[in-house]
Order: C-alpha cells, then structure tokens, then sequence
C-alpha cells in the first residue's frame, strides 16, 4: 500500500510538472527550454519518488519485523499460561479422585449406619408394642382401683388445671384492673372536682302541686262560684285540678303538665288579686297569662342560650329550651341542670383538649327532649335527636349526644361519654334530685336481690342510701380471684338492669370463720 501511495504521489508531481511545461509553451515561452525544464522536473520527481518508495520499503521493513517479534512474544507467553493450567488440572483431577475416594468410604460407613438404624427401629417398635399393652394392662388396673374411666380422670384434671388457671387469670386481671381503675379513678376525679369547682348552680325544684294564697276564705266561695261554675271554667279553660280544701288561706292547683299548672297558678293569683271571679274574666285573664307564659318561655330560653353561649340555634329550639324552665325531673329543673351540664361537658373537654364550645352544646342540647308533649312517641333522647335535626342541627357529635346520653345508641364521638359523665354529675349531687320513698325502696330491694343470685352469696346489704352494696359470700366455696370476678359480674348486671343517677359501689367480702369451744 505504501508503494501504491509513493506512486500515486510521483505521478501527481509528474502531473504537475508536465502542466507548468505546457502552460509555459502556451504562454510563449520556447519549446526548447520547456522540454529542458520538463525533462528536469521530471528527474527530480523520478528521483524523490524513488527516494520515497526506499523510505517506505524500509519503514514496511521494519514494522513487519516488529510485529512478527510481538507474535512470537504473544505465543510464547500462550504456551507458558497453557502448561500452567494443564498443571492445574492435573492437580484438580488428583484432588477429585482423593474426594470420590472420600465418599466412596463415607456411602458404606452411611450403609452400614442404615442398616445400624433399621435394626434399632425394629426394635424399638417391639419394645413399643410390649408397652403399649402393658401401659393398656396398667389403665385397667387403673380403672379397676381408681374406679373412673380414663376420659374421667382426664376431665378431672382438666377441671383442676382450668379452676388453677382461672383463679391465676382473676388475680392477674384484677391486678391489671385495680393498676388501671386506680390511675383512671385519679385522673376522672379530678376532672370531676375541677369541673364541679368550676361551675356550681342552685338546685330549683317544683313539686306538682302549686298553693295559691288567698286574703280570706270568702274568697274560696267566690272562686267556687254559683253551683260551682267558676271553678269548673277556670279547670276547663287552664286543664288543672283545682283543690279546695278545709286548709286556711290556700288553693290548691294540681296538674303534672308544669306550663299548664303555671297558668292556672298566675291566673288565679290575678282572679284573686282583682276579686272579680266569672266566667268570662275567667277566660279574659287565663288568655292574657297564656301570652305571658309564652313570652316567658321564649324568654327563659333566650337567657339560657345567652348564658350558655350557644349559637345558631332555631327559634324553635330556643322554645323548646324555654319550656323545659317549667319541667322536672325528680325535683331537678331540667333548663337549669341543662346548662349545668353545658357547663360540665365544657370543662371536662377542655381537661381533655377537645372543643369545648362543641361539648357545651352538646351538654345544652342533650335533655331537649324532655320539653315535647306526651303526643310525640319515642324517649326523649330519640325524641329530642329528630327534634333537632328537624330544626336545622347537623353535627354528628351533637346529634349523637343527644340520642347516646342514656346509651340508647353507641357512641360515635368523644363527647357522648363527656354528656354522660356531666349528665350523671349534675344529677348525682346531693340536693340535685328527689327521690320518693316507694322508688328509694325498690332500688335497694333490686340491688340486693340482683346480688343474691350469684352462686355463693350468703347475704346482701345495700348501703349508704343505695350507692353501695355488700356481698358476703362463703370463703369455703368462692375463691379470692372469683370475688373479684364475682363484683363484675354483679356491677355489670346493675348496669345493664338498674336506672340510677351516679355510680354504685359493689363490695364482695370473703371471710373465714374459726372457731373452738373450750370444755
């Protein structure tokens, strides 16, 4: 190739020199001194292309040498790298010949430890048949002594490792309850002391009777009227029982509808005060007290609603909170316990770090039931749940409160339980609520006799005006674990069986007896 190009090279100068030689015979220049210029130019091109050409044989030369010495390096060094693996291999084959031998003597001592095994299992399972039936042959003998059948002496012990097992379980449980009752019981009373601390209001409570005074007992006759007719317009016009009686300087108005017991109380007081008595100022003036009872209402809810902070409420709603003003409950106003609970539930949500505005209305809300008439069926707190939601309230934790306080429902929010604690506080409070004697006996006869019918109990007491009840139970068939477990059960049962504001202590006692008599 280097040839070809040294070729390639004289010819172009060949080329160029024949062009010069023409272009200077074209340009006038003489033939003679052309040709002489032409025949040297082409000497000398003859002469450097020969050059080049011996130039480049000898750098073909040499290049070829040098390679043909790397190829022969290259081999050499391929026939070393060759004999050396070959020894590698030589060595690899000895060292898996000396492994098959290895494993070749490992495989017999492998078969005759197999075959070892196979013996011992054959006998082992001769020595396991022969206990087999003798372990069947003691059984009987067994049975025969013991005078129980296998499955009964197993059920047997199974009875002693269970009672073990749960006498362990109810002291660890009631271990792991007392721990927790303990820190939940600090942490819950001071809550509810901070929350009663807080907020504390006066206990108002009307009976169904309402006595209205009178300036003399002429004025008994002019209420009676001619053959009765006053007194028979003033109970049809208002819906009450008007007693009159051999009580100096009293009437009597009974109704257990409040609103109506309100009006025919004032309008009496004013048919009193006026001293005209008859029919139609009967009727003038229960009208004119019907107005003012309303006005009253609408009042009374306004003002609980203010003082409550409550906002957004449908004027219907605030009716409804006014009416509850004339209600009870066990002696207990229900618009003033109504927002005493607001009150609680704020304080109890703050402590917790909830919204306390949202638990405040829930509180407030929460016995609104109470203020719709005997037509309207259902308890007041479904009663009271659609009442609201009717007028416009759409928060599930208020909805929900409302409808959950007496755990008619689960709860779905924090603040139903908050209702029900401050519910339960601001009717447990001494002076909160009355109860009639007949209802006080009753509940301590219940109490008592749902304690009687556990297994094991010997008496019961209810102490304490009913927030306690003691269980003597006999030491000699109840355990200490089954006590614990035993006022679980008891407690759980007057929870899901008993109405009762606050809470119920239930005390198991467990005693043993010694005795001796000296002769």
């Amino acid at each position: 190739m280097l040839i070809n190009i040294a070729i390639g090279i004289g010819s172009v100068i060949v080329g160029v020199g024949i062009g010069w030689f023409l272009l200077r015979a074209l340009t006038g220049g003489t033939l003679s001194l052309a040709k002489r210029e032409a025949e040297q130019t082409v000497k000398a091109a003859q002469k450097e292309a020969e050059a080049i050409k011996q130039k480049i044989e000898l750098e073909a030369e040499r290049e070829s040498k040098k390679r043909l010495k790397e190829i022969e390096s290259e081999v050499s060094q391929g026939q070393i790298e060759l004999k050396q693996d070959q020894g590698r291999l030589i060595k690899r084959e000895e060292g898996l010949e000396k492994l098959m031998n290895q494993l070749t003597a490992r495989q017999e001592k492998l078969d005759t430890i197999r075959t070892e095994i196979d013996q011992e299992a054959e006998s082992l399972e001769t020595e396991r048949t022969a206990f087999a039936e003798e372990q069947s042959t003691l059984r009987k003998r067994l049975e025969e002594v013991s005078g129980m059948s296998c499955e009964q002496a197993k059920m047997q012990i199974l009875e002693e490792v269970r009672h073990d097992a749960q006498h362990d379980a109810n002291e660890l449980m009631q271990q792991i309850i007392d721990e927790a009752s303990q820190k939940a019981r600090a942490k819950s009373r001071e809550i509810t002391l901070q929350a009663i601390q807080r907020y504390a209001s006066e206990h108002v409570a009307e009976s169904t009777v309402r006595a209205v005074r009178i300036p003399s007992d002429d004025m008994k006759g002019r209420v009676i009227g001619r053959e009765g007719r006053n007194i028979r317009a003033l109970e049809q016009a208002t819906g009450v029982d008007i007693l009159i009686d051999d009580t100096p300087g009293v009437i009597s108005v009974s109704c257990f509808d409040p609103i109506r017991r309100a009006i025919a109380g004032k309008a009496l007081e004013k048919l009193v005060s006026d001293g005209r008595v008859h029919p139609s100022r009967i009727e003038e003036v229960v009208e004119t007290i019907r107005s003012e009872v309303q006005e009253k209402i609408i009042k009374e809810g306004n003002d609980a609603v203010i003082e409550s902070n409550i906002r957004g409420l449908h004027p219907k709603i605030v009716e409804a909170a006014g009416k509850m003003h004339f209600r009870t409950s066990y002696g207990q106003n229900i618009l003033r316990h109504s927002v005493e609970v607001a009150f609680l539930c704020q304080v109890i949500a703050d402590e917790l770090g909830l919204d306390g505005e949202l638990a405040r209305r829930c509180g407030f809300l929460h016995d609104i039931g109470k203020a719709m008439d005997h037509d309207i069926d259902g308890t007041h707190p479904q009663i009271g749940m659609e009442f609201c939601k009717k007028f416009g309230e759409k928060s599930e934790a208020v909805l929900n409160a409302i409808a959950g306080h007496h755990g008619d429902i689960p709860a779905t929010t924090p603040y139903t339980p908050i209702v029900m604690a401050a519910d339960a506080i601001s009717s447990a409070r001494p002076g909160a609520r009355r109860e009639s004697m007949e209802m006080y006996v009753k509940r301590l006869e219940q109490l008592e006799a749902l304690a009687k019918e556990q297994k094991g109990v010997s008496e019961s007491h209810a102490i304490q005006a009913g927030r306690e009840v003691r269980v003597i139970v006999d030491a000699k068939s109840i355990s200490d674990g089954e006590a614990f477990a035993m006022s679980k059960r008891i407690a759980a049962r007057i929870e899901e069986e008993m109405t009762f504001p606050g809470e119920i202590k239930v005390t198991v006692l467990r005693e043993i007896r010694a005795e001796a008599i000296a002769h």
